[in-house]
């Protein structure tokens, strides 16, 4: 642990002084006001404190913030070097013990340059225990720790390895890049590197431990035995006063300090090492050197999130996964959690309730409550998950064993557990398993809503669905009393449906709390009968349940109808109750997604204040009686419940009803002046789900609310999803990487996945059948989940390698063998008389069947006869294994039979895209021989197979879970961006450097979260000229996303880009290079070839190659970048036009005169033909050709000299006939491209140019870029995507 640790246990230091030349101090909150501690305003800033320690080196400087706690300076501390020693010691000041749980602002007389001191304390058993795990981590005693939970590798980062690559190349080399290569998916493996200095054989505990009673009375606490590197093996007794080297050997119990000169003693174990092997020292200096070597960010342990588990991982044998031999590693269990396992036991939901109940009055309050609650959310995942993992393998004992195993529930690790299928026949109505199974993960969504709400006196179990190998378990806290023997007509639920909808409960103690949160949630109060016809006046659906918990806390469950039914598609679709039908729609659950709900509301809203607006105008011309008029008329109208919800309906549609006056003093027309109160929409979520009003009166109400769903529902087909395409037909959304990308998209946007087929039918044009295969890939996906899940679920775990082997040589391999034969171990089928292998059976036939009836299903799609020959078989697989949580043996993947592969020829022209593509995928997956890669193909049946069970190395659980995401953090990031956007340039950066702070605080470094905020601000540095931030921050951003979200998910590729550009802003362009080509590599596996935004990257890596000077190479990109538009967009399109304009430029300079000539005649023909002759851009390319044309006589008779300097200059001189059009192997990123602003042609001077053509300029000089943008063109939507 390097002194570079300083950087990152103080994150806020340093930044906070270089980047304002001052330091941060007045917080302002979102709306920009000063908060009222204007007090502590000076006491923001950071100070030194120096640190006596008892040994050498005896005295070391921190610096502090006054907010942080003393805990936190502790950690700081023992992370220091010359510190590492210590873990078990107290703090002093002017001789009084300072509590650990303060703030160092409580600390009487603590101010800058205070001294404090270290004291060591005796340890007990715990801190004895601590101390020994700290120790053998830091020396690297702890070999590799199998997780049950992370999988293989999890957590790793390539960014290391990029960045060394990009060191020592030159300029040729940088710009070398293989377009048409397939994608390797060793890009994925990190490097292997040389094993980590050993500084000690073996530390363990001792098999005389534990110490008898006599001897815990004297004070012992643990035996260890160490060995040494020399070979010397050492008894050493732990004891309260220390560690010492006592007289036990293997045989002989003697645990009394050992007589000199063998006797060594310390009050650290670290201490004691280093007296009892002399090479220790030397040894943990180059171990500490060794792990300087890597960005610290790269190898600090994940506390707050669950690491990235990589879907292809090297082979076992790799010296990555090597296994070792470690004795303790069996006996970490004892020394994480003590003799009887308690230590770690926690009353998880007693944790959440506290934690919601802290105060949130000031700033500090409510960045130590997020940081809690943020903290315990990420314990809490983590337990479960582990919960779920040994409760789907069938390590945990049921609480009703005697029950089927669907309904059967669990409690382990004080984390209910229950199975996301309908054991019990609560959805029988609704679709049974699959009904359970969305409910589930509505109900995750759901809570996760509650929980950023924030509502006070509302609580909710925290829950975390995990799926694992087509099991779906849902684990939530235990609710106290939710267990509870209620006596015979007594209810647990005292708010919403009991039982079924028949019996109906209204405690009225929890209609207050649930109004706020209906308010929050847009729904309607409203009626709902029980089965005797019986009215109760609900504020939430009626399957959210209120339960009174025996803590005497409201706590809400079931939260997955918080929205209305989509009631456009059950009736589209007929999902009957009871009976089913292969094709009909799997279950009734069809909610509308909040977004949309959200969406509609906004629309809403501007229609609503639009028009009172403009009744405002026409009010004012008459003030005086209208105030008058407007008085009366308030008073008049204070309707009552019954004409509310008919007004609530005209004011939705848009008509203003009487009520909705403004305000008294109609004087200005600002939107201040409205009444907001009297704007209302919310819907009934339970309408069309078999609700029976008894009076004409409740039944007309009921059909308005019917019609608000429809209205809504309609809305999502006929706008909400046409504009998504549209936008991204216009490139103002970034066009999406993948599966994961794509879903985000959509909910965003408030469309539920089931449209995917819907988003199919409207994609027309070049551009979005791009956006079709994505679809249908996605569709694909989906589907061969759902059909693995039904083949996985109870299948015995010894036997689930061979299924999904089986499964995906179905899919994917048929190409190779299109019989495969599935590779059950016959002695483990042995061993599972009654596992059901219908896997077995599966044929590629019979698959394609079952995926083309679930696609139709599930999306209402009917796949084309011969979809399965148009898979990208590399980007399918990805997508699936994301899914499944699978982990797969990296290697070249045999996806279909050498020989056809060999015929296969690419064919580049052509706008196509997907004849393009087939071929390419064909070529693509050619196998290439790796040295070390293991056989590609193992036979153990006598014919290839793709796959193999040993390549399935391991299946790690997906997660989600109901984290709330930082209210405070985001707010600082907002209130930033939004004073530099006033130019408020000095209070929006500390604003934004505050959020910086808040970010890691609450979050913890190693997070999603605050990989996304490293590159937001990285992009607002940018943009306000601070390059180096901007870089070192966007560095971060990279490593964290590659360690949280994957080293190949969209959105790390968008930071390499982004890195990439900022890189190359602040003059570096071959490491700039380095990045994109990095990027363009993940591309080829995230997506293959010709993704329309690698369009943007191409382009902006051919202008940093002229930076470069690397005039001939810069045309290449350059047209590589003509060819995926030409492809993507068609010949004829606006952004193909403003590429062949540069392009004729980078020939011009490259010497190449008639082609460019050629190129710009073309340009200057579709801007005419587009754009027309008055056009800008017409007559500039216009003005461009004549030049051109007059020049290329001289330019020929310049041509010889102009070849002899180029050999000179040791640059071979490319052919005439140079072919445009480069391969295919593109990359992408939400770009400016087809904005006409970006087709304005370059603005350097002709005759600049044909002089620098000539040679009269000196060749050193730069070109300069177009002035239509300062460098690459940077992705917009980076922060969307």
């Amino acid at each position: 642990m390097s002194e570079k640790q300083e950087a990152t246990a103080q994150p806020s230091a340093q930044e906070a002084e270089t980047l304002n030349g001052q330091p941060q101090d007045a917080k302002v909150d979102s709306n920009g006001q000063s908060t009222e501690e204007d007090a502590e305003e000076a006491g923001d800033a950071l100070y030194p404190l120096t640190i006596h320690l008892p040994h050498e080196p005896s005295k070391i400087h921190v610096m502090v913030s006054p907010q942080e706690q003393v805990h936190e300076l502790r950690q700081s501390i023992i992370e220091l070097p010359a510190a590492f020693q210590y873990s078990c010691f107290h703090l002093e000041h002017a001789g009084e013990r300072i509590n650990d749980f303060v703030q160092i602002s409580d600390v009487k007389g603590l101010g800058p340059e205070a001294e404090i001191r270290l004291v060591e304390d005796p340890y007990n058993e715990k801190e004895a225990r601590i101390h020994v795990i700290r120790i053998r981590d830091l020396v690297g005693a702890a070999g590799d720790r199998t997780d049950t939970l992370q999988g293989v590798l999890p957590g790793v980062s390539l960014f290391d390895s990029v960045t060394t690559s990009a060191k020592d190349t030159d300029n040729v080399q940088a710009s070398a890049y293989d377009f048409d290569a397939p994608a390797k998916p060793s890009v994925l493996i990190p490097e292997e590197e040389e094993p980590a200095p050993k500084t000690v054989k073996s530390i363990a505990l001792s098999p005389w431990n534990p110490p008898p009673y006599h001897l815990r009375q004297k004070g012992h606490l643990l035996y260890l035995l160490i060995t040494t590197n020399e070979g010397e093996q050492y008894q050493i007794t732990s004891h309260v006063g220390g560690f010492y080297v006592n007289k036990s050997s293997n045989s002989k119990f003697d645990p009394l300090p050992r007589a000199a000169p063998k006797g060594h003693s310390a009050h650290s174990l670290l201490t004691l090492l280093t007296q009892i092997s002399p090479s220790f020292s030397k040894s943990f200096d180059d171990l500490l050197q060794y792990n300087n070597r890597k960005d610290p960010l790269a190898t600090f342990q994940m506390t707050n999130a669950i690491p990235a588990a990589p879907w292809l991982v090297p082979s076992p044998t790799s010296p990555l996964c090597a296994h070792t031999p470690d004795i303790t590693r069996t006996q970490e269990g004892y020394l994480i959690s003590g003799v009887d396992n308690t230590d770690t036991l926690r009353d998880w939901n007693e944790e959440f309730q506290s934690a919601r109940e802290l105060p949130k009055e000031t700033v500090q309050d409510r960045v130590f409550r997020e940081r809690f609650i943020s903290k315990l959310f990420a314990d809490y995942s983590d337990a479960a998950a582990r919960g779920a993992i040994l409760v789907a393998r069938g390590e945990v004992t049921p609480l009703n064993p005697t029950e089927g195993r669907d309904a059967q529930i669990f409690v382990y690790n004080n984390v209910f557990f229950s199975f996301g299928a309908d054991g019990v026949g609560t959805f029988t109505s609704e679709g049974g398993d699959d009904a359970a199974r969305v409910a589930t993960g509505k109900d995750v969504n759901g809570v996760r809503i509650v929980n950023q709400l924030d509502i006070d006196g509302l609580y909710s179990p925290a829950t975390v669905v995990v799926d694992y190998l087509g099991k779906r378990i849902v684990g939530q806290t235990v609710v106290p009393g939710i267990f509870k023997q209620r006596e015979p007509g007594e209810n647990s639920i005292e708010y919403g449906a009991v039982e079924g909808k028949e019996i109906v409960a209204a405690d009225e103690r929890f209609a207050p709390t649930f109004a706020k949160l209906s308010k929050a949630l847009k729904v309607k109060k409203h009626p709902v009968w029980d089965k005797d016809g019986k009215r109760f006046d609900l504020e939430a659906s009626v399957e959210t349940k209120g339960l009174m918990g025996t803590d005497g806390r409201k706590y809400v469950l079931d939260l997955y109808r918080i929205t209305p039914l989509d009631v456009l598609w059950l009736e589209e679709n007929k999902v009957t109750e009871g009976e089913k039908n292969e094709l009909e729609y799997p279950h009734r659950m069809t909610v509308l997604r909040p977004e949309l709900v959200e969406l509609i509301r906004n629309q809403k809203w501007t229609e609503w204040v639009n028009k009172e607006l403009a009744r405002l105008k026409e009010k004012s011309k008459a003030k005086a009686q209208e105030e008058e008029a407007s008085k009366d008329s308030k008073e008049e109208t204070s309707p009552s419940a019954e004409e509310k919800s008919a007004e609530d309906k005209s004011t939705e549609e848009g008509k203003p009803s009487e009520s909705s006056e403004p305000s008294e003093n109609a004087t200005t027309e600002t939107e201040d002046r409205i009444d907001a109160s009297e704007f209302q929409f919310a819907l009934n979520p339970d309408v069309y789900s078999g609700q029976e009003p008894q009076t004409e009166a409740e039944k007309e109400e009921l059909a308005a609310d019917e019609e608000d769903v429809r209205a809504a529902c309609k809305y999502l087909r006929e706008s909400a999803i046409p504009d998504f395409v549209n936008d991204i037909k216009a490139s103002d959304l970034p066009f999406p990487m993948d599966g994961l990308s794509l879903t985000k998209m959509m909910h965003k946007r408030g469309i539920n996945m089931r449209y995917l087929g819907k988003v199919v039918s409207l994609c027309e044009g070049p551009r979005l059948l791009r956006l079709r295969d994505l679809c249908l890939q996605e569709i694909i996906t989906r589907a061969f989940k759902h059909v693995a899940g039904k083949y996985l679920r109870y299948l015995p775990v010894p036997l689930t390698s061979a299924c999904i082997a089986h499964l995906l040589n179905c899919l994917l391999g048929a190409g190779l063998n299109s019989k495969p034969t599935a590779d059950i171990d016959e002695s483990l089928k042995a061993l599972y008389p009654e596992a059901d292998l219908g896997f077995a059976n599966v044929t590629p036939e019979s698959l394609r069947q079952e995926i083309e009836a679930e696609a139709v299903r599930r999306f209402k799609f009917t796949m084309d006869s011969d979809w399965h020959n148009r898979l990208k078989h590399l980007q399918l697989l990805r997508e699936i294994s994301l899914k499944l949580g699978l982990q797969l043996q990296a290697k070249n993947f045999q996806f279909t039979s050498e020989s056809s592969a060999a015929t296969t020829t690419t064919t580049t022209n052509g706008v196509n895209g997907q004849a393009n593509g087939e071929n390419k995928d064909g070529k693509k997956k050619r196998k290439k021989a790796r040295d070390g890669s293991p056989a590609s193909v193992a036979s153990s049946v006598g014919t290839p197979v793709t796959f193999t069970p040993d390549d399935v190395v391991n299946v790690v659980p997906i997660i989600k879970d109901s984290a709330p995401k930082s209210a405070i953090s985001e707010e600082a990031l907002e209130g930033g961006r939004h004073s530099i956007i006033q130019n408020n340039r000095k209070i929006g950066q500390e604003l934004l450097l505050e959020s910086l702070t808040l970010h890691e605080q609450i979050y913890g470094i190693l997070h999603p979260e605050v990989a996304r905020a490293y590159s937001s601000l990285a992009q607002i540095y940018y943009q306000l000229d601070e390059k180096e931030a901007a870089v070192d921050l966007a560095r971060k951003a990279v490593i964290v996303s590659e360690r949280t979200i994957g080293v190949d998910s969209a959105e790390t590729l968008l930071y390499y880009l982004n890195l990439g550009l900022y890189v190359h802003g602040s003059g570096d362009s071959k490491t700039a290079l380095a990045y994109v080509k990095h990027a363009l590599d993940l591309w080829k596996i995230i997506y293959g070839s010709d993704h329309p935004d690698s369009i943007t990257t191409l382009n902006n890596a051919a202008v940093m190659l002229q930076h470069m000077q690397a005039y001939h190479e810069s045309r290449i990109w350059f047209e590589q970048a003509l060819a995926v538009c030409e492809r993507v967009m068609g010949k004829q399109s606006l952004p193909a036009a403003s590429l062949l304009f540069q392009l004729a430029q980078a020939l011009a300079l490259d010497n190449e005169s008639k082609a460019a000539l050629g190129k710009m005649r073309e340009c200057y023909n579709i801007f005419l033909h587009q754009l027309g002759p008055e056009n800008n851009n017409t007559k500039e390319a216009e003005t461009w050709l004549e030049q051109l044309t007059q020049n290329a006589v001289a330019i020929a008779k310049r041509d010889k000299d102009a070849q002899a300097r180029r050999l000179r200059a040791g640059i071979r001189f490319p052919p005439r006939n140079v072919a445009l059009g480069g391969g295919a192997g593109a990359t992408a990123q939400p770009a400016a491209l087809n904005n006409p602003k970006s087709d304005k042609p370059d603005a350097r001077s002709i005759d600049d140019l044909i002089k620098f053509i000539e040679g009269n300029t000196a060749q050193k000089k730069s070109t300069k870029k177009r002035a239509g943008r300062s460098g690459p063109k940077t992705r917009v939507g980076a922060t969307a995507a």
